[in-house]
């Protein structure tokens, strides 16, 4: 007999059986739910025998896991349909990935997309046999030889660069692959899938490689969740800030500067409303803005630790024989800030804020409008307090974000990132660190998640995960507490028995990347932004050249009292120039201005996206439109 510990501590003793087995022994309707397991914390198939004591974690279709064995095993099935439709295919590999999963191909040409429909019908083939997935373990010389013969030359290099003589093979059908699993017990579980796109992969993702044809594709347990998200991708296509920043003229990408956006007026005028907003809550908040280079030396960077943690993502420059780094981040030039005084306890918490321009290298293939670039602008700041200011600074950030965040409509969750494998300091400051984070959470009463591993170098973070408005999430926000910054710049502020204290360091930036925020804010509104924040918040048409000068006062008027506003009194039809204003360049308000208008001192208001109109006095409109504008926290 064996004892199997659940993750509730139940006890059970139990013979030899499989994990599937072991679920019937809870009830049918688990075990038919139950894709794998975590056997002693290593993931196993259903196949898998219990013959020894341990802990057992089953893995269910209605879990994150259970979902990616599904979309593993999916790219399993798309590999063996390239190679039944195309023999002379080479496969290389085939994950899991965020919202699907991937295989890559070296073929003879690209897919099309016909090849991609043809494709899916194979699959479906395949998955109606319900094929069975069976591992079986094979010696090092058994693998290589297989995959010689087969022309794999891919699987070959894999196999030479893994460590040990046995490795897990899974086959189904025809098809035997290389692969660590876990998989569906059969082809048949898969019930919802969709092969989404093609496009070019450089093999291990270095451009010196052979270029390989990715497919991608996706699957659930079920057909309405399917459905459910190529309607979300086709959202987000209709929604993406590339194709609606060229529409807006909002900001373009040059070949001359790959992941150097640049910025056109409109795009401008946005970015500054962004850095405005910002400014005016921190200022209330007791912020100090400050403003550091964008190149200090290579020493600096060293005592920081960016240099030996952070050196492949820097740009470097040599002035008088001596390294500079272009800054990947602002924290040490906050630090060399706070040291040019002295500081009592009485002067904490300090707060430093700084907007500040940093450069990060990229690879080409990762960059993506402005998600992704080389070149962003962070909100930064920095609070250097006392540890027992630690939680109520935490707690005001936090109450901050929040502000903030619901201003642009957006929901959030948050995740508390702990010590990653490669940092700086001693564990015992990293345990200290983390439980002052989680207990500052607990007393807030926020949900938390850990994700283990994912803090930054110096110190455990809190994250900030955005929901927009087709439900997407996005990292923006954080918080990170750091005991280790401070002590290896030797950082100190005299403390009430007279003697010299270390600070503790919260580094904190609440957009995260302005660029790549407002890249999330153009696919969250859809480019037709709030009045508050549209670049262009009103503009004003004429209807015929008589009341051009009517609508030029108007106008002027307008740009006085600081809103964002424009003149169109081209020669056009006005269901043109209405045409273009709703629905290309999506303004929350429109002013149409004819004879009547000019008449009664009045202007006939339309808002974006409706037919509807109301005629109103200007001073009237103007009030409305400057309360709109001028928004409360």
């Amino acid at each position: 007999m064996f004892k199997i510990t659940l993750p509730d501590g139940a006890l059970r003793e139990v013979e030899s059986m499989s994990v599937i087995e072991f679920a019937k022994t809870i009830s049918t309707s688990l075990a038919k739910k139950t894709v794998g397991a975590f056997f002693n914390g290593t993931q196993v198939d259903i196949t898998y025998n219990l013959d020894e004591d341990g802990t057992l974690e089953l893995i269910t279709t209605d879990s994150p896991k259970g979902l990616e064995i599904l979309r593993h095993s999916t790219a399993h099935v798309m590999a063996e349909a390239v190679m039944n439709l195309f023999p002379s295919t080479k496969v290389t590999i085939g994950p899991a990935i965020e919202n699907g999963f991937y295989y890559d191909f070296d073929t003879e040409r690209p897919f099309t997309e016909e090849d991609l429909v043809n494709i899916e019908k194979e699959m479906k083939k395949l998955i109606k046999q319900n094929e069975k997935f069976s591992r079986t373990v094979w010696s090092r010389e058994e693998s290589r030889k297989h995959f010689e013969n087969e022309g794999q030359n891919y699987k070959v290099e894999i196999l030479d660069s893994l460590e040990g003589e046995e490795f897990s093979i899974y086959t189904q059908g025809k098809f035997t692959d290389l692969c660590r699993g876990t998989h569906l017990p059969s082809t048949g579980y898969i019930k919802a899938f969709k092969l989404l796109n093609s496009a070019g992969a450089y093999w291990r993702g270095d451009s010196n490689n052979k270029m390989l044809q990715r497919i991608y594709g996706t699957a659930f347990y079920s057909q309405d969740e399917l459905d459910a998200y190529i309607k979300q991708v086709e959202e987000a296509e209709r929604r993406d800030h590339r194709k609606l920043g060229k529409q807006l003229n909002l900001f373009f990408l040059d070949e001359h500067g790959p992941g150097f956006p640049f910025f056109m007026p409109k795009g401008t005028r946005l970015f500054n409303r962004l850095q405005e907003l910002w400014r005016i809550e921190h200022n209330k908040q007791g912020y100090d803005e400050i403003k550091t280079p964008i190149m200090l030396d290579k020493e600096l960077w060293e005592i920081s630790g960016h240099w030996f943690n952070y050196r492949e993502n820097m740009y470097t420059s040599v002035i008088d024989e001596k390294v500079y780094a272009i800054k990947p981040m602002n924290c040490p030039g906050s630090i060399i800030a706070y040291k040019n005084n002295l500081h009592s306890y009485k002067d904490l918490p300090l707060k430093y804020a700084e907007m500040g321009h940093v450069h990060r290298h990229e690879f080409s293939g990762a960059l993506h409008g402005l998600m992704r670039v080389r070149a962003f602008t962070q909100d930064d700041a920095h609070v250097f307090c006392t540890p027992d200011q630690i939680k109520d600074s935490i707690k005001e950030i936090v109450n901050l974000y929040d502000k903030y965040y619901k201003l642009f409509g957006f929901d959030f969750h948050v995740e508390l990132s702990t010590k990653p494998e490669k940092a700086v300091g001693d564990d015992k400051v990293w345990e200290i660190s983390e439980k002052a984070l989680e207990e500052t959470l607990q007393e807030l009463g926020i949900e938390y998640r850990i994700n283990p591993g994912d803090g930054a170098f110096y110190g455990p973070k809190i994250d900030f995960k955005m929901k927009d408005s087709i439900g997407r999430i996005w990292q923006t926000g954080t918080i990170q507490l750091d005991m280790n910054l401070p002590a290896r710049f030797n950082m100190s502020y005299i403390g009430k028995d007279g003697e010299k204290h270390e600070p503790v360091m919260i580094h904190r930036a609440m957009f995260g990347s302005l660029e790549r925020f407002m890249g999330i804010l153009i696919e969250h509104y859809a480019g037709a932004f709030p009045v508050w924040l549209a670049p262009t918040q009103v503009k004003i048409m004429t209807i015929s050249a008589e009341q051009v000068d009517y609508a030029t006062k108007l106008h002027k008027r307008l740009l006085d009292l600081g809103i964002g506003a424009e003149l169109d009194i081209r020669d056009e039809k006005i269901g043109y120039k209405i045409r273009e204003a709703n629905g290309d360049q999506k303004i929350p308000v429109q002013l149409v201005i004819g004879k009547n208008e000019v008449l009664e001192n009045t202007v006939n208001v339309r808002r974006f996206g409706s037919t509807d109109s109301t005629t109103k006095n200007v001073d009237e409109f103007i009030k409305e439109l400057l309360d709109e504008i001028n928004i409360q926290f």
